[in-house]
């Protein structure tokens, strides 16, 4: 049986554990990104939101003026009619349909007025929500350019790590690197650990007496009998 040797177990461990947290981290960044850009999207919106309220005030106001306008027309046409009639009640029927519509001149104008007014209140609405809006999407982006710069050092990092774990690899015997590479599965879960009070430093269950002896003496490889991870003596 090859030689039991924890020291070289341990730095393939310290050198895995750091290649699974830079790949992890690595995974996260674009996560972060597309975040970041819903943040922009959103922000976006809004300005577009406020710009359509505007639109539609000026829409609204348009339509008023042409309601206005054709009052107005309308008015014109009655009087030159009046100008040619010559009967007393056709003449105070035109009158009549004139004051009418003089009358929805007026509720008109006063909704004109009232949209007008909206329309100033939503410009300053817009120009606020456009100028911090704007700012927000400056940072936002900004955010991205630092994550992308991370991104990229990160793949150096993660590359790096990678060969240190691979230059670690080949020292550690085969029979003791399967039962490594069974465990080692994610970041934060250590394939050595040391037993303390008896108890298995990974999963804190009671190891077996001649598990805990075995793991004292240094001899040979020693495992957990519940959780399976290497366990050792820490002197």
């Amino acid at each position: 049986m090859a030689a039991f040797s924890l020291g070289k177990l341990l730095v393939l461990q310290e050198r895995d554990s750091k290649r699974l947290t830079l790949e992890q981290q690595l995974k996260g960044v674009p996560r972060e990104i597309a975040a970041v850009e819903a943040k922009i999207a959103a922000e976006k919106a809004a300005i577009e939101s406020a710009k359509a309220e505007w639109h539609r005030l000026e829409s609204k106001k348009k339509l008023l003026e042409v309601e206005i306008k054709s009052a107005e027309e309308k008015i014109a046409k009655y009087r030159t009619q009046q100008s040619q009639v010559r009967k007393n009640d056709e003449y105070q029927a035109l009158t009549h349909e004139i004051d009418t519509t003089q009358t929805g001149i007026g509720t008109l104008e006063e909704q004109e007025i009232g949209v007008m007014l909206l329309i100033d209140e939503a410009k300053k609405r817009f120009a606020a929500a456009e100028a911090a809006l704007k700012n927000n999407i400056t940072g936002h982006e900004g955010r991205i350019r630092m994550l992308r710069e991370r991104e990229q050092q990160l793949q150096g990092e993660v590359k790096a790590a990678q060969e240190a774990v691979a230059a670690a690899r080949p020292s550690v015997p085969e029979p003791q690197l399967k039962i490594y590479d069974r465990i080692a599965t994610k970041p934060g879960h250590p394939v050595c650990v040391t037993v303390n009070g008896g108890r298995c430093g990974g999963c804190h269950l009671k190891v077996p007496t001649h598990i805990e002896v075995q793991a004292r003496n240094g001899i040979e490889i020693s495992t957990c009998d519940q959780c399976g991870r290497v366990v050792y003596w820490a002197s």
